[in-house]
């Protein structure tokens, strides 16, 4: 008989647990060792060409080294120029602006508070990752600069530097990549998703086959179970697809993601398999290797069926496994219809904005908060006239590009990384190393060392990842700012000193006086997510093509953002304490459970709303729009109903979605010749069953 027990996080018990969860995030895995190779190399190489030949800002282009995104050649290329091109923009905005405000001290630092502000939007709103951390940067550098109190000559050929400094950065950065990408070619988002499905192909296969589960495959679903998403969809986010396809494989993402979980929970479990669970078991495996060969070559999965509507008494789980992987293939839905293909004008031009970007609050809540939390540091250093912690506005904005879904570990992983890559790496080198160093192949070691050390770290999954970054801030902050070493305890005190206000600044803001509880604003989110799906049943609101499409797209990357919000904060809930922990937990697994159902519903609602705009190919005649109109009104009066449930509010009797669909499918039926049959009619009829069973699946988890 199988024993289930509900896996929650172990309880904290001291040294053998940070032994143990270290162990777990520093274990090498494929291509960790390359990917922290390629990142030391470049900021090495940027380091000692920055000293040899004294470019300012040398330690700028280090961290560009560590944190730019690392996809395909023609993905480094684009980032370099992105970066370049967005720094020069940047450095004609503040030569042209300060001319208007430099004499005038009110109106400068009116000038300072807009310019964070924007910098601040900028992180948040800027589709391409790159050019957020392009901004970023620039910003971080030239707010301090011109606000010393130097020639405008200086000035202007600091902020010149600057731009060579990036020129310098983005050449050696996409140099190294372009060397290393041509011996790993391959896809970051799709490679990844088909390693997790061959190891999950391989757990079932031992237990299909009746046999102890290799040591080896079990250690890597664990690992992969640690790992988690987040990497992945950062990769996905940045990737060059397409809007529709990047939609579709975030729910595959999602999918893949919770099979790893429920696969990994299956490893803690005992059973015994019984012969009917042993074919099912070997028939789910096929299913997964099918879909992984085609996800691997490009191709869309096709339809998957399960016999077996019910739970197997010998393997737990087995049923919950069936359907997360009979949903895949949904996240495919609209591809299945010959029309897909004849659809032009659905596919948006690029844009350097998300589509959101001025529709949703949300960019101008986070623009204020980090735009007071920087302000706040602003007028600390300059009050005290302590220009040495400075780099409490750089700590500020480049702690924002990992502030979007932050919760408290986040928080704590920055302060303790600033503190150990501060006080004991960047203070203890000088201290310690520096003294007996006299030449630059020495300071070299110091900085491969370090930087390796960080990027191990940066690595890691998202529960340790921002400690490795924070490290290296702070030490090239210390080190790598001047065309010397450093001996001066007085400068890295201060560089520290200002880095820990910066992470207390963003904490107060962001958790304490702006911020709410991970597991209320989960909560919250997931309702929204609800809302904006059952609002997204409802469009197009506007009969003109052009503007239905806008929103359409908007909305839907509203909603994409959110399902992603979502995820990062259920990771937060884990490191939240209080008297409602269980009741939080509680919540975190309902809403894990809920999050594929919900990405799948998304994309099939994605593929329904061609028809309801009539885009060409996907005209219906008018009494078939009728009834679909009435089926998405209740699709949507569904979702709300399912909110109020989730918010506690009771909910009225309501007409079943199946009532609605059948009338659709009787419309139909009665519509078309008998025996006829028309691509675009089956389609619907299948989006609707499909539908329906997502809600209904959705209802029951709720």
């Amino acid at each position: 008989m199988a024993t289930v027990a509900q896996t929650l996080p172990r309880p904290f018990s001291g040294l053998p647990w940070l032994r143990a969860f270290l162990q777990e995030e520093l274990a090498p895995y494929p291509g960790r060792t390359a990917m922290v190779a390629r990142m030391t190399l470049a900021a090495t190489l940027i380091m000692i060409i920055g000293m040899t030949f004294r470019i300012p800002y040398t330690w700028q282009g280090a961290i560009y080294a560590l944190i730019v995104s690392r996809e395909n050649a023609q993905a480094t290329l684009k980032s370099a120029a992105t970066i370049f091109l967005v720094t020069g923009i940047g450095a004609i905005y503040f030569l042209t602006t300060i001319r208007l405000v430099i004499n005038d001290p009110l109106l400068h630092f009116l000038w300072v508070i807009g310019t964070l502000f924007l910098a601040f939007y900028a992180v948040s709103a800027l589709k391409d990752y790159t050019a957020a951390v392009a901004f970023v940067n620039l910003n971080a550098l030239a707010v301090p600069l011109w606000d010393g109190h130097l020639p405008a000559e200086i000035n202007v050929e600091n902020t010149l530097w600057l731009c060579l400094a990036v020129l310098v950065a983005v050449v050696v950065t996409g140099a190294v990549e372009l060397a290393f990408q041509r011996v790993r070619p391959g896809d970051e988002v799709i490679l990844p998703i088909g390693d997790r499905l061959f190891a999950v192909t391989n757990l079932l296969t031992c237990y299909a086959e009746g046999r102890a589960v290799d040591p080896a495959t079990q250690k890597q679903i664990l690992r992969l179970e640690t790992l988690g998403t987040s990497l992945l969809r950062r990769s996905l986010r940045r990737s060059n697809y397409s809007s529709e396809y990047s939609v579709e494989m975030g729910g595959v993402t999602a999918l893949v993601g919770r099979l790893v979980d429920l696969a990994a929970a299956l490893t803690h479990l005992e059973f015994e398999a019984s012969g009917g669970d042993h074919k099912r078991l070997q028939y789910l495996a096929s299913a997964l290797a099918s879909i992984r060969n085609e996800l691997l070559n490009r191709k869309i999965p096709g339809p998957l069926q399960f016999n077996s509507d019910e739970e197997s008494a010998g393997v737990p789980l087995l049923r919950e496994i069936e359907h997360t992987v009979s949903l895949i293939p949904q996240a495919f839905a609209s591809r299945h219809t010959p029309e897909y293909l004849s659809l032009v004008d659905d596919i948006p031009r690029p844009s350097l904005f998300v589509r959101d970007a001025f529709t949703n609050p949300d960019h101008l809540r986070f623009a204020l908060k980090g735009c007071l939390a920087a302000s706040i540091c602003y007028v600390i250093y300059n009050a005290t006239d302590w220009p040495g912690i400075s780099t409490s506005v750089t700590t500020c904005l480049l702690t924002a590009l990992s502030t979007i879904g932050s919760s408290h570990q986040k928080q704590l992983l920055r302060i303790l990384g600033a503190a150990f890559g501060g006080f004991v790496l960047g203070m203890g080198s000088q201290i310690f190393i520096l003294p007996y160093l006299d030449s630059i192949g020495g300071f070299a070691l110091l900085v491969v060392a370090v930087t390796a050390f960080s990027a191990w770290f940066m690595t890691s999954s998202p529960r340790l990842s921002y400690f490795g970054v924070q490290i290296a801030v702070a030490f090239y902050l210390i080190n790598v700012s001047e065309f010397k070493m450093q001996t001066s305890l007085e400068v890295g005190r201060d560089r520290v000193v200002g880095i820990l206000l910066g992470l207390f600044a963003m904490w107060l803001i962001f958790d304490k006086l702006w911020g709410v509880p991970a597991a209320r604003e989960l909560k919250e989110t997931f309702i929204s997510n609800l809302r904006l799906l059952a609002q997204f049943a409802r469009e197009p609101a506007s009969k003109d093509l052009k503007t239905a499409t806008g929103r359409r797209f908007a909305l839907g990357e509203t909603i994409n953002t959110n399902l992603d919000k979502v995820r990062a904060l259920a990771d937060g809930v884990l490191l939240e304490f209080g008297h409602s922990r269980t009741e939080d937990l509680a919540l975190r697994t309902l809403v894990r459970r809920a999050q594929p159902q919900m990405r799948v519903l998304f994309i099939m609602q994605i593929a329904e709303w061609k028809y309801r705009a009539r885009l060409p190919g996907f005209e219906l005649p008018e009494p078939i729009a009728v009834q679909q109109r009435e089926f998405d009104d209740r699709l949507a009066e569904s979702l709300e109903a399912i909110a109020d449930r989730v918010e506690g509010r009771a909910t009225g009797e309501q007409q079943t979605l199946q009532d609605v669909r059948t009338r659709l499918e009787r419309t139909i039926q009665a519509y078309r010749p008998k025996g006829t049959s028309e691509g675009r009619f089956d389609a619907l009829l299948l989006l609707g069953r499909k539908i329906e069973s997502s809600i209904l699946s959705l209802t029951n988890e709720i």
